[in-house]
């Protein structure tokens, strides 16, 4: 059997061009190689719905971008901003107008998000503002703006219990 077409040919093979023929690596307008993605089907549909991209090039993902509703735009990212192998900031379009509209972030490099952030109105501000406190993976302090001001209106525990999201008095 001759493979010479490339019919198996990867973006990392040191060919040159994957299986398309565009070439491998590209640079932006600054001269910057920008990473090639390694893109991801995660729902098993033939679809890519995701992007992994090593953006420092030490050989480990540090940046994964997911397609969250099939359009064939990433919706979210999630970042490993300190190189410890776990992502600790995450961002996200949850509404489809272009914008991000909610932030996470893991505070203590655990692991695990400990803070959430939210622009409940769609201004392109953050208003409320969720943390983890006592580590137990539950979001119980809150920071809310809720005549979207600007300026904080109420701070304080949070009960997210079995119903809706609500301020202890």
């Amino acid at each position: 059997m001759d493979f010479g077409d490339d019919t198996f040919d990867t973006p990392d093979d040191n060919s040159g061009t994957d299986d398309t023929g565009f070439e491998e690596t590209s640079y932006d307008d600054t001269g910057f190689q920008e990473p090639e993605p390694v893109m991801i089907d995660t729902d098993g549909d033939g679809v890519d719905d995701a992007a992994a991209y090593d953006t420092d090039g030490d050989g480990v993902v540090d940046t994964v971008g997911l397609d969250t509703d099939g359009d064939g735009v990433i919706e979210a990212v999630a970042v490993d901003t300190d190189g410890d192998g776990l992502l600790d900031y995450g961002e996200a379009d949850t509404d489809g107008d272009g914008e991000v509209d909610m932030v996470v972030a893991d505070t203590d490099a655990d692991g695990v998000f400990d803070t959430a952030g939210g622009d409940t109105n769609a201004d392109g501000l953050i208003d409320v503002v969720t943390t983890d406190t006592d580590g137990d993976g539950e979001l119980d302090h809150a920071v809310v703006d809720s005549d979207f001001d600007g300026e904080v209106d109420s701070e304080g525990p949070i009960d997210v219990g079995e119903g809706p999201f609500s301020m202890e008095a």
